[in-house]
């Protein structure tokens, strides 16, 4: 345990439906600092969501322990919740509230001081670009603008540990910087935060400390160059396919190309930096036959050390109009 970690897990495990049931957790270690975004990053089943239950005291660990604050998470898990701010994957309900009154109100149960909440408000309702909306009854509003207005609920008046599950669902690519921005932002300021997400791309650009389960199980935890560094010297191949290639379809790769994911309408592969040059002329070759619309070279990035982790078949889906591309068709 760090001595100054603001959570500490040592030893998490939780099995649901007996002893041939599903293993959501298994051995957790993990820590959150003061001042540190730590990234918990899984697809769907992986055990993020059981883990962070169990910090909140939803759920009970079969084993191991949860220390937050100095506290025992496990034995008190009231206490815990006093000092924890959370983001839960479904948006709370705020029927008959506008964003900025629902803010308000979770500020002021939080014990805030009005006039520290008001401005508090109005602060993150500039930072995401959703003024227009902020006065708006609940019931117009759109998800994305739901959600938003959840993590401004969330962290008006934030605790120590702030846990974020899958903050940008629904967010739309502009806001979704912004939202990333506030949430190291918010770690500037002092808070630990624990973001839950299966985006790797856009995550690794405000995290200090990553961890990838899978399983229930740690795979690796170390800082984004950490995890990065066994992708020194390799480049992603990005194709947006052609409607000549079908589902089944074979890509035909270069024999210095190893592939990553496939599906209906994108494939990705790797490549050693030195056979970039031969991999262009053979992606231009399928523009020019029309197998393919558009490829990209780009930096091997952590959603490539993620791949190779989990394997293809957890391959997330790259955010829309994120893909920064280093040489495009």
């Amino acid at each position: 345990m760090e001595p100054s970690a603001v959570l500490s897990i040592r030893g998490l495990s939780k099995r649901y439906g007996g002893r041939r049931g599903v293993q959501a957790n298994d051995g957790i270690d993990l820590d959150v600092l003061p001042g540190q975004v730590v990234g918990l990053l899984g697809h769907n089943g992986a055990g993020k969501t059981t883990l962070v239950n169990q910090v909140v005291g939803l759920v009970r660990p079969d084993a191991g322990a949860i220390t937050l604050d100095g506290i025992d998470a496990v034995a008190h898990p009231d206490i815990a919740r006093q000092r924890t701010s959370i983001q839960a994957q479904a948006n709370v309900p705020i029927t008959g509230l506008t964003p900025r009154t629902a803010i308000q109100l979770v500020g002021r149960i939080r014990g805030g001081r009005r006039r520290d909440v008001v401005a508090r408000t109005q602060a993150l309702v500039d930072a995401l670009d959703i003024a227009s909306w902020a006065d708006t009854p609940s019931q117009k509003i759109s998800g994305g603008m739901a959600r938003l207005t959840a993590f401004c609920m969330t962290v008006v008046v934030p605790g120590r540990l702030v846990v974020l599950d899958e903050p940008t669902n629904d967010v739309d690519p502009v806001r979704r910087r912004l939202l990333w921005d506030a949430i190291r932002h918010l770690a500037d300021d002092g808070a630990g935060v624990l973001l839950v997400t299966h985006n790797v791309r856009e995550a690794e650009r405000v995290v200090d400390h990553l961890v990838i389960l899978d399983s229930g199980r740690v795979l690796a935890a170390d800082t984004p160059a950490g995890l990065a560094a066994s992708t020194r010297g390799t480049l992603t191949v990005e194709l947006d396919l052609g409607a000549r290639i079908g589902p089944d379809t074979a890509i035909g790769w270069p024999a210095a190309v190893t592939p990553t994911t496939r599906d209906r309408l994108r494939a990705t592969g790797t490549v050693a930096a030195e056979s970039a040059a031969d991999v262009v002329r053979w992606a231009q070759g399928q523009v020019q036959i029309g197998a393919v619309e558009r490829y990209g070279l780009a930096a091997a990035s952590l959603e490539d050390v993620y791949i190779r982790l989990v394997g293809p078949d957890h391959a997330p889906v790259a955010a829309e109009a994120e893909t920064e591309l280093q040489v495009v068709a």
